[in-house]
C-alpha cells in the first residue's frame, strides 16, 4: 500500500488566490481527495504551492536537477541539450526535478551558438529545406518543443524565410516553437514567423508598441528570463541595458501578454552569465514583480500558466488526480513574493525531497 500523507491546516494556492486552511492528501505519486494518513505535516500558517516550473533552463548533470528540487522547482524546461543519449538519461532521473527538452536548437551558421565547440552540426539551418529536415530530426529525437535562435540576419542568423519554415514545420508536427531573441530586431523576426513563445527580452531597446501589439494579437507568450538579462547587462564594458528588458516586460504586462517564469539557469563554462539552478527562480519572480506583475501573477507564471502553455496537464494545480509535486512555504507569497524562499518541504511525485 502507498503511504498517505496529509498536510494539515494549510492554505492552498489555486492559481487565483489562496483557500482557507484545509487538509491536502497525497497517496503515492498523486494528490487524492481523502484518505487515512500515515504521515501528518503541520501546515499552520503556511502556503502550499504546486511544484514550481522553470520555463527556461539548461541541464548539464544530475546536480542541476538536485539544485532545482531543493528550491521547490520540480519541473525544468530544458532549452537546448545534446547529445540525445545524455538528454534521455537526464529525463530518466528520479527523486529530482523532471525535465522536458528541446534537444538541439536551430541556429544560423555564423552565430555564436554555431561556433560552440560541441554544437551539433545538424542544428545549423541555412534554408527552408534544411528547416523542414531539422524539425523531422527533432521529432525523431522526441523533442518536447522546438527551440530556434533568432539572433541576427545572415550571415550570423537564419533569414526570415528559414525561420518561417522552422515554425511552420514544427506546427505541422504539433510542436510549440520557443524563439530565443535578445535584441528587438531578432524578436521581430520571431514574431513575424509566428513563434509561440519568446524567450529572453531585448537588451538593446525597449520593444516598440507595434511589435508588442502583434505579440498580443497573435497569442504569443513571453518567458523574459530577466535573471539572465540582468546578468548579461552587468558584464564589465557591456553596452546592454537591463532597463530595456525590464521596461519591455512592463509593456508586455500592460498589454496583457501572458508572462512565464524562466531563468536561463545554467552551469556551463562560457555561458554569458551563470544563473543558479533553483534559487534563481525565486529571484526571477521578484524581478517580474519589480517590473509590474503582482505576486499572484508571478506565481501563476511559475505554476498553472506554465503547465497550461506546455501541455503539462498532470501538474500546475493542486487537485485530486494531479501529480503530487508540491512546495510548502512559510507565509503568504501572494502578499509578499519573497515568501517563496521560506521553503519548509518539497514533494516530487509524492516523495518528500530530503
Amino acid at each position: 500500500m502507498a503511504t498517505v500523507t496529509a498536510i494539515d491546516g494549510v492554505r492552498v494556492f489555486t492559481g487565483e488566490g489562496l483557500t482557507e486552511p484545509r487538509r491536502v492528501y497525497v497517496e503515492g505519486a498523486a494528490i487524492v481527495a481523502a484518505g487515512t494518513p500515515d504521515v501528518v505535516v503541520d501546515g499552520t500558517g503556511k502556503t502550499l504551492l504546486p511544484g514550481l516550473i522553470d520555463t527556461h533552463m539548461h541541464v548539464l548533470g544530475r546536480q542541476d536537477l538536485e539544485n532545482l528540487a531543493r528550491w521547490g522547482v520540480t519541473t525544468g524546461l530544458d532549452m537546448a541539450a545534446w547529445p540525445l543519449p545524455f538528454v534521455t538519461g537526464m529525463r530518466a532521473q528520479t527523486g529530482v526535478a523532471q525535465i522536458l527538452s528541446a534537444t538541439t536548437p536551430a541556429v544560423g551558421a555564423g552565430g555564436a551558438h554555431a561556433k560552440m565547440p560541441t554544437f551539433p552540426v545538424d542544428g545549423i539551418v541555412e534554408s527552408p529545406q534544411e528547416a523542414r529536415a531539422f524539425v523531422e530530426r527533432r521529432v525523431a529525437d522526441g523533442a518536447d518543443y522546438i527551440k530556434i535562435v533568432t539572433e541576427a540576419a545572415p550571415p550570423e542568423g537564419m533569414d526570415q524565410e528559414t525561420v518561417d519554415a522552422v515554425v511552420t514545420s514544427a506546427h505541422e508536427q504539433g510542436l510549440l516553437v520557443v524563439a530565443h531573441s535578445v535584441t528587438a530586431g531578432a524578436l521581430r523576426v520571431a514574431v513575424e514567423a509566428g513563434s509561440d513563445i519568446s524567450t529572453h527580452t531585448p537588451l538593446d531597446a525597449v520593444l516598440d508598441d507595434e511589435t508588442v501589439h502583434r505579440m498580443r494579437t497573435s497569442g504569443m507568450i513571453s518567458s523574459p528570463t530577466l535573471s539572465m538579462m540582468q546578468g548579461m547587462a552587468s558584464a564589465p564594458g557591456s553596452a546592454r541595458r537591463y532597463e530595456h528588458a525590464r521596461d519591455t516586460v512592463t509593456k508586455y504586462h500592460r498589454a496583457g501578454i501572458p508572462i512565464l517564469v524562466g531563468t536561463d539557469a545554467n552551469s556551463a563554462e562560457g555561458a554569458p552569465f551563470a544563473v543558479n539552478h533553483g534559487e534563481s527562480l525565486h529571484g526571477e519572480m521578484e524581478l517580474l514583480v519589480e517590473a509590474g506583475l503582482t505576486p499572484l501573477e508571478a506565481l501563476r507564471g511559475a505554476t498553472v500558466l506554465a503547465a497550461q502553455t506546455f501541455g503539462l496537464d498532470d501538474r500546475g494545480l493542486i487537485e485530486p488526480g494531479r501529480r503530487a509535486d508540491l512546495v510548502l512555504v512559510d507565509g503568504d507569497p501572494t502578499a509578499n513574493i519573497t515568501a517563496t524562499r521560506n521553503i519548509v518541504g518539497v514533494w516530487i511525485a509524492g516523495e518528500r525531497v530530503r
